[in-house]
């Protein structure tokens, strides 16, 4: 759980570091995002 949790810190911190620099940040990018977000909790609900 404590690894998956910083996996997904990691990843929030690339992201808003990208719009931090005025980067584009690929739509596909926040779509593989919200999916894994999606997955996780429903697993967590599911326990």
């Amino acid at each position: 759980m404590k690894r998956l949790a910083e996996i997904f810190a990691e990843e929030r911190a690339t992201l808003e570091g990208q719009w931090g620099r005025d980067e584009t940040v690929s739509t596909e990018n926040l779509r593989l995002a919200l999916r894994r977000y999606r997955s996780f909790f429903g697993r967590l609900l599911s326990v």
